[in-house]
């Protein structure tokens, strides 16, 4: 099964039309969207001039029958204890919603697709390459 998990940013790509991002939405079995990501796109869509409007394609996309809505548990602590001291030993520290964000990719086994560099920096992470 292939699985990805979009960051914030690979999101706004997407919905700004970026067909790299596209293809993989399109071509993976399961998309997962997590509670941090969730949070971050909230944080600025109130930030923004067209809160309901983002909003409602965010929900319209979450309903998507592919996507899975991913929570924090008591393993995504786990791994995000485990990669928080990991990035620390290596001085590549990364920032903290980031950090949640790689440990739910790794919990679940997904490719984590972003535009962000600094998750080259995590042992075990899968990372989306295009």
């Amino acid at each position: 099964m292939s699985r990805i998990l979009l960051d914030t940013n690979a999101y706004t790509h997407l919905l700004a039309g970026d067909t790299h991002v596209l293809e993989e939405v399109a071509g993976a079995e399961q998309v997962n969207m997590s509670v941090f990501v969730l949070g971050e796109l909230l944080a600025g869509f109130r930030g923004g001039s067209k809160f309901e409007q983002n909003g409602r394609t965010l929900r319209e996309f979450m309903a998507k029958s592919t996507v899975v809505f991913l929570a924090a548990s008591e393993e995504t602590a786990e791994v995000f204890g485990q990669l928080k001291d990991t990035l620390r030993k290596q001085g590549t520290p990364i920032p903290i919603n980031d950090a949640w964000i790689a440990a739910q990719a790794i919990q679940t086994g997904s490719v984590l697709v972003t535009y962000d560099e600094h998750f080259s920096h995590i042992p075990g992470l899968r990372l989306w390459v295009r």
